[in-house]
């Protein structure tokens, strides 16, 4: 057997008919399973998912507000009032800065941009900010990304005669601020889609303002929209897929910039800009203020764009310094501390760290230790704490922190995301009250990362023109992951590459058909899926290109093995050392002579019979002389994983039987001679026959045993008139046939053989000698 890594969640029917759904498309059976799946159920929405077109985009006049909220942008055009576009320091907010600012200038508008600083202002509109621009000059402030809840900021605008206009996308609170107008889908009854990321809700302002749609904004667009994870359908789906197009050819400075430091080319993927792009734009506002990124996003001189860009590389690369010290911190505080590492909910604390990059830090130990995770860096002057929280799939952060809601001074978040303020005093209550309720919530499977498959495919059904109308699925993300399947088949040729040879290559096999895998982190499988076993797999199906071959390939994600696995070390030198330190791990000999100095514990079979569960890894050192001994052990004792480390031996029990005419030559010579002195003549006799002493000595005792023979003043000497008798009445020449069947059986069999003869053992009812005697 072999654990899967991770939970795995069928998400489809086996009974779904989607012959009956009016499909005149022509596509792979698999491929409308998967629309399907996706909620694609009529030709018209099949034919737009895999072919977006910018016609489908939803008319922007269907948002509130939005006629008078351009209105009122024209008139500070006309009167050349300054305006403000207040926006918000991650890779979204930037975004849809640089879209708002865009789009104003292209109409003409003078006006200015402003982030909040992380650190000192903290996320969203603040009156100290609004009253500077007030001081400035400006007339009208634009929020992006922000600005929903802002009730008091904008009440005091308004004070100041200020006019605000808010474009945002965040959940809406009990009371809305009483600004110009409010651009936002959910406060939109007729607008269809309401997961537009911020980005996408400047990007429809700026549609309204302009007259149509500005596409040479999309690239823009396509980046807040990933960044911010927003779900990857309908509207933001379109947007993605023409957005990933115009970047991959865009010349805005900023941006081909930022794709050289990103080492980025032409062809960029949704990917690309998840773990390229997007963290070194977000990087700038975790460590100082984000108005560079917006600098670098806007600029047309590409000089100052490549400063720009190489800044924000550094920042970056600063970023990643700064979290991994802090992991590294963590951990070690995790790991020495039992108050820490006993504890459902992982929270830790210290001064000193950068609120920035929290949010990191927690999904690493998430990551590493699969429990939620709050991290916190320490206010010393305000007696608080401040960080961040993420979470696993089956605790709900947001719902069980609200349960507890008290001890925190602020609190905001959702499932799996959560950022707090709370005072020193309260930390080790929160511990205690959240790891209660994890306790009762989360099971030890639970705590398995999850993944979510789509579909089960044969080896055979997997072609080429499959994977290429699959492609189409694209662009992923959330609410259209990247399709997973699961395969059962054979793996074959496994072994280990990369520089640390972590990596798995592998092919898989079900009857005549086979395909490529790849395991990235994989590479230790090599020695726990034993040969000729079948396993199950999930992963995702790719087109791998080498040398202008194009053919399917399996990028793995997880492995198990349902059955127990039979690992062959027979005959094999040193075979001690391919043994790792596994845990519940027992060594068996059947013998009592059997040492093995390499080996500090061996068990008698009988150790074992008293076990309650499963054995998880079963060495045989040994094997026994009768084969009912190994059948009764292998009735009662149950097991994930079997080696057998049988050894050929020097004992003369274990070596080839003599002939029949072997016996009748060496008989015939004692006749002859009428004596054998055995310490003379038999070493004289081995050599000459080439046998060697133990087969002599065998052969002698069955003639003993026969009465053949005799032994007279220390000689042996042929026995006179002996009674007739066959060789096979002698017991030890039974004996010696018995134990030869048992050694080429165990330890001269082929692997499948031997496997199949177990099995058999295994699924068998008890020997009848063993049920005779009730046991």
């Amino acid at each position: 057997m072999l654990a899967s890594q991770s939970k795995w969640i069928f998400t489809y029917n086996d009974n779904q008919n989607t012959e009956k759904q009016p499909w005149s498309l022509e596509v792979e059976p698999i491929v409308k399973q998967m629309l399907y799946q996706r909620g694609v159920t009529t030709d018209e929405e099949a034919e737009l998912f895999l072919n977006p077109t910018l016609a489908a985009l939803h008319h922007s006049n269907l948002l509130d507000s939005i006629d008078k909220a351009v209105e009122r942008v024209k008139t500070a055009i006309e009167k050349g009032e300054s305006i403000l576009v207040y926006g918000d320091y991650d890779a979204d907010g930037v975004t849809s800065t640089a879209v708002m600012v865009e789009a104003l200038r292209q109409s003409g508008a003078m006006c200015d941009y402003y982030i909040p600083n992380r650190f000192t202002e903290g996320y969203g509109p603040n009156e100290e900010a609004f009253r500077e621009a007030h001081r400035q000059g400006f007339q009208l402030i634009i929020t992006v990304d922000n600005g929903i809840a802002a009730v008091k900021e904008v009440d005091i605008a308004n004070e100041l005669g200020l006019d605000v206009i808010i474009t945002d996308h965040h959940e809406l609170q009990e009371t809305l601020p009483n600004a110009y107008a409010i651009i936002h889908p959910k406060c939109s009854p007729d607008y269809p889609f309401k997961e537009l990321a911020g980005v996408g809700v400047a990007f429809k302002f700026a549609t309204h303002l302009l007259g149509d749609v500005p596409k040479e904004l999309l690239d823009l667009v396509s980046i807040g929209t990933v960044a911010d994870l927003v779900p990857l359908k309908d509207e933001n789906r379109i947007l993605v897929h023409y957005g990933l197009k115009q970047l991959k050819s865009t010349k805005r400075p900023g941006l081909v910039a930022l794709k050289n430091a990103s080492k980025l080319q032409d062809d960029v993927t949704e990917e690309d800009i998840g773990f390229r792009i997007a963290p070194r734009l977000n990087a700038v506002g975790r460590l100082q203020d984000a108005n560079v990124a917006v600098d670098l996003l806007l600029t047309d001189n590409p000089e100052e764009a490549e400063e720009l860009a190489g800044y924000v590389q550094e920042l970056n690369t600063e970023r990643q310094q700064i979290v991994t010290q802090i992991t590294k911190e963590a951990k070690e505080m995790i790991e020495t501390d039992s108050k820490h590492k006993d504890s459902s909910v992982i929270i830790i604390a210290k001064e000193g760290w950068n609120q920035g990059v929290l949010g990191i830090v927690a999904s690493r130990l998430v990551e590493t230790f699969r429990k939620p995770a709050i991290v916190l860096s320490i206010l010393p002057d305000s007696n608080q704490a401040k960080g961040s929280a993420r979470s696993i799939e089956a605790f709900d952060l947001f719902e069980n922190c609200m349960k507890v809601k008290d001890l925190f001074d602020q609190f905001g978040g959702h499932a799996m995301a959560a950022g707090m303020t709370i005072s020193l005093e309260n930390i080790d209550r929160l511990r205690e009250e959240l790891s209660a309720l994890a306790d009762e919530l989360v099971s030890e499977e639970d705590a398995k990362p999850v993944i979510s498959i789509d579909q089960t495919v044969e080896v055979k059904d997997i072609t080429l023109d499959m994977l290429k109308q699959l492609e189409k699925f694209a662009p992923y993300g959330m609410g259209n992951p990247k399709p997973i399947f699961h395969l059962v088949a054979i793996p074959s040729d496994m072994r280990q590459i990369g520089a640390s040879k972590n990596h798995l290559k592998f092919k898989l096999n079900d009857q005549d058909a086979e395909i490529d895998g790849i395991g990235f982190g994989f590479g230790h499988l090599t020695d726990s899926i034993a040969p000729f076993t079948e396993v199950e797999v999930v992963g995702e199906l790719t087109i791998n290109e080498w040398n202008g071959i194009k053919k399917p390939q399996l990028s793995l994600k997880d492995v198990s093995v349902s059955d127990w696995q039979l690992f062959d070390y027979r005959r094999m030198k040193n075979w001690y050392t391919k043994i790792s330190n596994e845990e519940d791990s027992y060594f068996v000999a059947f013998r009592e002579d059997t040492n093995i100095e390499q080996i500090p514990v061996i068990s008698s079979p009988s150790q074992l019979y008293e076990l309650d569960a499963p054995v998880k890894n079963l060495y045989l050192l040994d094997y026994p002389k009768r084969l009912l001994e190994l059948q009764n052990f292998l009735k009662k004792v149950t097991f994930q994983k079997l080696t057998v480390c049988f050894q050929a031996t020097d004992d003369a029990f274990f070596h080839s039987i003599p002939t029949k005419e072997e016996f009748k030559w060496l008989y015939q010579l004692i006749r002859k001679r009428n004596y054998f002195d055995y310490k003379i003549d038999a070493p004289k006799l081995a050599k000459y026959k080439g046998w060697r002493l133990d087969k002599i000595k065998f052969m002698f005792q069955v003639f003993y045993e026969l009465g053949f023979v005799t032994k007279q003043d220390h000689v042996i000497v042929p026995t006179p008139n002996p009674s007739k008798k066959d060789l096979e009445t002698s017991t030890l020449y039974q004996e010696k046939l018995k134990a030869m069947d048992v050694e080429e059986l165990l330890l001269y069999s082929s692997y499948v053989d031997l496997k199949k003869w177990l099995n058999e053992q295994i699924e068998s009812e008890l020997p009848k000698e063993e049920m005779a005697y009730g046991l």
